[in-house]
């Protein structure tokens, strides 16, 4: 089962991020074999990290909790939410198989939040740019909540565009860079 987890961090959390980051890379390194993308969000000047994304294959929902909750960061306070949704991988690879690589471009998380009627759940025709990319799910996989992608675009209004804006109730748009150790 796929899921997508956003840690959004706690206003002031910089620093404490910054000494856990080790052990939050300790941490994914167990998960390495199940996770399908991963990395940190940042304010718009590229600097300051706001999240932390993960889309991981695991077996079941209660092991997707597990995996959330016990995320360093997370026990220690530096988050001051998770978004943790079922996903399913329409382009059927992993970010470290994006033809376009892990460097050049701006990238994005696009996070459409759902609102009446499921829009149609094909990829969009263009996916070239597309990182990663599919449906968040109620907890049975049978209700769309809402659309995640990763994209790379010249800007914030060209990703955002990857969704239909009527079909959302908001979409986020969040500075973005492939994750792991550096």
């Amino acid at each position: 089962m796929e899921f997508f987890c956003y840690h959004r961090d706690r206003p002031g959390s910089v620093a404490l991020r910054g000494e856990l980051l080790e052990e939050h890379w300790s941490y994914m390194d167990r998960f390495a074999k199940e996770l399908i993308a991963r990395g940190p969000t940042f304010t718009a000047d590229g600097e300051t990290p706001t999240g932390s994304v993960h889309i991981v294959d695991l077996p079941d929902p209660a092991a997707a909790r597990a995996f959330a909750f016990e995320e360093p960061c997370y026990q220690a306070g530096a988050y001051r939410d998770v978004l943790l949704r079922r996903w399913r991988n329409l382009l059927g690879r992993t970010m470290w198989e994006f033809p376009g690589g892990r460097t050049g471009g701006n990238r994005y998380l696009v996070l459409g939040l759902g609102e009446g009627r499921t829009p149609d759940l094909a990829v969009p025709p263009d996916q070239d740019e597309l990182i990663a990319y599919g449906p968040l799910l109620s907890d049975d996989a049978t209700t769309w909540v809402g659309t995640a992608a990763l994209v790379r675009a010249p800007d914030p209004d060209a990703a955002r565009a990857v969704l239909v804006a009527d079909r959302y109730a908001d979409i986020e748009v969040h500075d973005w860079e492939f994750g792991g150790r550096r």
